[in-house]
């Protein structure tokens, strides 16, 4: 048992472990290497010889080094508390990408980097979310939301920053200056402002209950645990259904510069694309983050991840055709982007949240591990990406039936639930052991909390 003062002391607002955990991972692996990869396939190719296929398959190798890391961050995050793993997490992960740039040129030596920069990125993501969706309940989309947001704001701009960087001092000093940017900016987040709520350890590893003057107080949250989540259907129908989109929309983004030059437009105009697409999916994200706190995620998901289809086939030149699909494409990725923690949350519970998102975070992944090399290799083979367009369609549609299917949601906002987090987070940790110890009881015993719909 851990023993704390009473909960007397002002709390800081939880909407700074919002600016913290989206200001850490804008500088982090989505940002830092997938959202600049497309900028840098050229250069590399040009000065090592590599393939279409080798550069962009970093990805790839990226992401299956992350799923990885993702089932070792998954038996740790709902163990220890965030920063504890957050910040080592930063490190590492700004390391690796610093090596990306050392690498000679020696197809299996520059995918050693990449590897680690996936392995290390997988505890850069997870316990932020963790640390947000402690704080809120009945705004847990928009807090997300604006967490990705300012992420997608870090994604839109990297482009800009990294096509300087290696027009003035080449792609492998580029990736040393980005490293020296993510390393600084996001341990700083990290232990100015990202905490969850009533996070109590002892030498960082989480305790069940603690003494708050004189009374003991549960930490335990209502849900289900792992094992309980992985039998049921709606954790595969989660899993699959965003890891298929994931396949599609990831595989777009990777090669959309090298695509859109293929097609006609400049290495400029095709580049401002990928500015397009972030500053969309930001909007995206921060739209999304309102809808789906007011509509059933099943209701928002299939329309948003049947919407990229529209602008795939619109995704042509001229230079404003190609803006307007790619714009369609980043909001509904970015509204998509909201979607995964929000639907385990609601559907799973938080008991063993953070294992779980790890988990479908992994499945999510291992679909866009596929994506990148998908349309690469039909490149290199069929020298057109058009072949494979078609097949990332019909990988939406059956996304977005699976997402469609899952049904009403299991655990819904209690209602008041962020005012109480924020006014004193004790009490609310009270309200959710008291939702864990009546899940036996039935739907009576939530409405008697103040459950909302």
């Amino acid at each position: 048992m851990n023993s704390s003062p009473p909960g007397t002391t002002r709390q800081r607002s939880p909407w700074w472990v919002i600016f913290g955990s989206g200001l850490a991972n804008a500088v982090g692996p989505n940002t830092m290497f997938l959202a600049t990869l497309g900028l840098f396939v050229v250069p590399i190719v040009e000065e090592t010889g590599f393939s279409r296929t080798t550069v962009t398959g970093a990805y790839s190798v990226a992401a299956v080094g992350m799923v990885i890391g993702l089932f070792v961050v998954g038996r740790l995050v709902d163990r220890f508390a965030v920063r504890h793993i957050l910040v080592p997490s930063f490190v590492l992960f700004s390391a690796s990408l610093a090596l990306v740039g050392a690498t000679p040129p020696i197809e299996i030596v520059y995918f050693i980097p990449c590897f680690f920069v996936g392995f290390f990125g997988a505890g850069t993501a997870v316990p932020a979310t963790r640390a947000v969706v402690t704080w809120f309940d009945n705004s847990r989309a928009l807090a997300i939301g604006v967490v990705t947001a300012i992420i997608g704001l870090g994604a839109a701009l990297a482009p800009l920053l990294v096509g300087v960087l290696i027009e003035d001092f080449g792609w492998r000093s580029a990736y040393g200056i980005m490293s020296l940017v993510s390393v600084t900016v996001s341990v700083a987040a990290v232990l100015l402002f990202v905490r969850a709520r009533a996070e109590k350890h002892v030498r960082g590893r989480l305790v069940h209950e603690t003494r708050v003057g004189d009374r003991d107080v549960s930490l335990e949250l209502p849900g289900l645990t792992f094992g309980e989540a992985v039998r049921t259907r709606r954790f595969w129908f989660i899993a699959l259904g965003l890891g298929m989109v994931g396949t599609a929309i990831i595989g777009l983004q990777v090669h959309l510069v090298p695509m859109m030059g293929d097609r006609g437009l400049g290495a400029d105009q095709a580049g401002m694309l990928l500015v397009v697409f972030g500053l969309a999916s930001l909007v995206g994200r921060l739209i999304g983050g309102v809808i789906i706190d007011r509509v059933r995620g099943t209701v928002v998901g299939p329309i948003v991840i049947l919407l990229p289809i529209v602008g795939l086939l619109f995704l042509q030149p001229p230079f404003p055709t190609a803006v307007a699909a790619v714009a369609l494409i980043g909001v509904a990725f970015g509204i998509e982007g909201d979607l995964l923690a929000i639907l385990i949350s609601r559907y799973l519970g938080t008991r063993h949240f953070g294992r779980i998102l790890a988990a479908v975070q992994a499945a999510f992944l291992l679909g866009t591990a596929f994506g990148p090399l998908l349309l690469g290799v039909a490149y290199d083979e069929l020298g057109s990406y058009d072949p494979v367009i078609p097949v990332l369609m019909g990988v939406l549609v059956v996304g977005a039936v699976l997402i469609g299917s899952l049904g009403r949601y299991a655990y819904p906002p209690l209602a008041g639930f962020d005012r109480l987090a924020a006014r004193d987070e004790m009490a609310a940790s009270e309200v959710l052991s008291g939702v864990a110890e009546g899940e036996g009881q039935g739907p009576a015993r939530r409405e008697s909390l103040g459950t909302g719909g």
